[in-house]
């Protein structure tokens, strides 16, 4: 048996350490002196606590260590579980990528003479056009693509004739914020007659007046782009009138950059 300084010298866990995996039954000494309380490990355990060591680097908290040792002889359970763990950091990690990409925004506008954004608001009216469309609700906003791959893979196989010009639209349905189960509509403007797929509808689509900015760069501006609009729109006497939908000129479809991102918000509107 090893002592609990030895241990800790070769578990590479510090004997504080050591102290708290025992107290919440972690990894508890096998054996504890009656008389002076010192701790005492089987050499064995070394291979737990290189378990509970490398479980901690993925990201693990204790309390989910301990759910995860008893059943660690079992491969299928704990892939699964690293595999959870693993979407669960990635999931992190877009959300990280997307506070950064805020700051540098933040820090740029704050860099300028002028730290308020303007846009160029135009007042634009698209005829009636007819579109592929897949309307679903996502769990998220930032999970748009998942209709995208829907409309691109049930027509991939359609001589489909891109209008001219070919709007690639995402219309968004709800009457208010959303932060989950949230109603997409993305739509790209054709050419012709097709018929509908299990999950694509080929509809007309009305005539829609819309006050208009460009967004030029990351999606991370799109908040003070849709708010300076609606501004605009306040000013010059219109109402908003329906729901408000984004062209996509440039999208990551043609290009990894997102600062050569050319997003088109528009909000439909009628003079109050």
């Amino acid at each position: 048996m090893l002592k609990i300084g030895d241990f800790s010298r070769l578990s590479r866990i510090s004997v504080r350490m050591l102290r708290h995996y025992d107290e919440i039954g972690l990894l508890p000494p096998v054996h504890i002196d009656p008389d002076t309380l010192y701790r005492y490990y089987d050499e064995r355990q070394l291979i737990t606590a290189a378990r509970i060591a490398a479980l901690r680097d993925m990201g693990f908290s204790l309390s989910e260590i301990g759910e995860l040792l008893p059943g660690y002889g079992d491969r299928s359970t704990i892939l699964r579980c690293l595999h959870d763990k693993q979407e669960a950091l990635r999931a992190l990690m877009r959300q990280t990528e997307a506070r950064l990409r805020l700051l540098d925004c933040a820090m740029a506008r704050l860099r300028k003479d002028d730290p308020s954004m303007t846009y160029d608001v135009t007042l634009k009216t698209f005829p009636p056009r007819c579109a592929a469309t897949v309307r679903r609700r996502i769990p998220t906003y930032d999970q748009e693509g998942q209709l995208w791959s829907l409309l691109m893979e049930e027509t991939d196989a359609l001589p489909l004739v891109p209008d001219n010009p070919c709007y690639c639209c995402a219309v968004f349905h709800d009457t208010e914020f959303r932060e989950h189960d949230v109603d997409v509509e993305v739509q790209k403007t054709v050419r012709g007659t097709y018929a509908d797929t299990a999950h694509v509808a080929f509809r007309t689509l009305p005539e829609v007046t819309a006050a208009c900015a460009l967004c030029r760069g990351s999606y991370v501006q799109m908040d003070g782009v849709t708010q300076a609009v609606a501004a605009w729109a306040a000013d010059n006497g219109f109402a908003l009138d329906g729901p408000m939908f984004f062209i996509y000129h440039v999208s990551p479809h043609e290009t990894d950059n997102p600062d050569e991102y050319i997003t088109e918000v528009c909000l439909p509107v009628r003079k109050a």
